[in-house]
């Protein structure tokens, strides 16, 4: 209980120094990591104890920090340096448009929440979010779309898939350790089932937020969509084909799923390891790099390149570091007794029912920050006790499989890459991050919980 007050503190704490403060998030995160690392223990420096090594804090802090630049630092760089060619050689235009042709123009906010959704299923939603944000700039200039709107639900159609459906690694690793690995169609149909409560929600709080809450981009996309739709297609002389515009974002995506076939059928081990290569992010970015600044050259704008990358890394450098920062704030939490006061005080909760591995996820997630770790860890605690929450069909282990990404949602915040990435691509203070996508975690994982509760009625 010290531990959780403690975290409650640290959080409440954060959200103060940012918002009434006005202090840097890049220093309200660091300087909240390092006090909540020494009052929860970590010592001051690397040790030995019981013949363990054990971090010291600023090892621990060194360690989130590195971890981030590691795992999504690059990623961020190359996505957005192909979303600002995408912007500059006028493709993502071409892209809003042929959106807009294909789902018709009134209902921006859904299609982007669709899309998003979509493309999760093989990609983890921080990368999907820096790929797609292009698109959602351009679809919010071509009709005129809140900001907002358009990113708290390009956020949650993300998020959903990432915690629900196979191949994203979380539910992935959640179905096999329920004995669920023969039965992922199971697990990916309930997947899509389970979706329709939160997305319906996500997309009825996306168009109330989004009058609500501006974003820092609001006044120059609604003078954009002032301005003639002619107009601003003849500044770029003309569009590139479609083929051209859509290569970047839609090659990476391609790649990334790719590891989803390797996963499910019987490949040679060359070709494999070919395969799985070039499905890491990182890679499948740089090839989508490569396609971006071919459309750039095509446009007659190579000369441009260098100016953009120069124009990239000015805009990506506070939201590296500032991400970066979440990580170390994640990394304190886990290098602390939380993960063993929560497991060790798991049988408290088991007369929950479904209940039970909701709330733990909910849990790991808002100490951890991670949905994937949080799916992980929690599965592992809730796997041998299934038979004891009465749950031994395979439809019945799915239902938890389930409950456990529903919790995983909920909720995203400061010690979450991810809550960095919308807020800041979303062109959002960490206040009004709290304000849209915190609060969308949250009403998503309630919605998801109750439609889940109400399937494990019928089922």
């Amino acid at each position: 209980m010290y531990l959780l007050i403690l975290f409650v503190m640290a959080v409440a704490l954060m959200i103060l120094a940012m918002s009434r403060w006005k202090l840097h998030p890049f220093i309200a995160i660091m300087s909240t990591s390092l006090l909540l690392g020494l009052l929860v223990g970590i010592p001051l420096n690397d040790g030995v104890v019981d013949g363990v090594k054990v971090p010291g804090i600023v090892t621990v802090m060194g360690k989130g920090f590195s971890s981030i630049f590691t795992g999504i630092g690059i990623v961020i760089i190359l996505g957005a340096l192909i979303g600002l060619i995408l912007e500059k050689t006028g493709a993502a235009l071409k892209l809003a448009d042929m959106i807009i042709r294909l789902v018709g123009s009134r209902r921006p906010v859904l299609s982007m929440e669709l899309m998003g959704w979509v493309v999760s299923i093989p990609v983890f939603c921080d990368s999907g979010f820096v790929v797609l944000n292009p698109i959602r700039s351009a679809l919010m200039r071509r009709t005129g779309a809140s900001s907002v709107s358009m990113t708290v639900a390009l956020a949650a159609g993300l998020f959903m898939s990432h915690v629900f459906i196979p191949p994203t690694p979380g539910p992935l690793a959640c179905a096999d350790a329920l004995g669920l690995s023969d039965r992922l169609l199971l697990v990916m149909g309930l997947g899509v089932l389970c979706s329709v409560f939160p997305m319906i929600a996500g997309y009825c709080f996306a168009l109330y937020v989004g009058g609500k809450v501006r974003a820092d981009d609001e006044q120059a996309t609604a003078a954009a969509g002032r301005e003639s739709y002619d107009r601003l297609v003849a500044s770029y002389g003309s569009l590139p084909g479609g083929w051209l515009s859509v290569a970047p974002i839609l090659v990476p995506i391609l790649l990334m799923s790719a590891a989803s076939v390797v996963r499910l059928f019987d490949v040679p081990a060359t070709v494999a390891d070919v395969i799985l290569f070039l499905s890491t992010p990182l890679m499948a970015l740089t090839v989508g790099t490569l396609f971006a600044v071919y459309l750039l050259y095509r446009s007659g704008k190579g000369s441009l390149l260098s100016q953009l990358t120069g124009e990239t890394l000015k805009t990506v450098g506070p939201i590296l570091f500032i991400t970066a920062a979440g990580g170390v704030l994640g990394s304190v939490i886990a290098s602390s007794d939380m993960t063993n006061v929560i497991t060790a005080h798991a049988t408290l909760l088991q007369g929950l029912g479904l209940i039970f591995p909701f709330l733990l996820a909910a849990l790991f997630k808002t100490s951890m920050g991670s949905s994937t770790v949080a799916i992980i860890t929690t599965v592992g605690i809730v796997a041998p006790l299934l038979p004891a929450l009465g749950y031994t069909s395979a439809l019945q282990s799915a239902l938890v499989c389930m409950a456990i990404g529903a919790g995983a949602m909920t909720v995203s915040h400061a010690n979450d890459s991810y809550f960095w990435v919308v807020a800041n691509f979303g062109a959002m203070t960490p206040e009004r991050g709290y304000r849209t996508h915190t609060l969308c975690t949250l009403i998503l994982g309630l919605t998801a919980m109750a439609e889940i509760m109400l399937l494990s009625l019928i089922f």
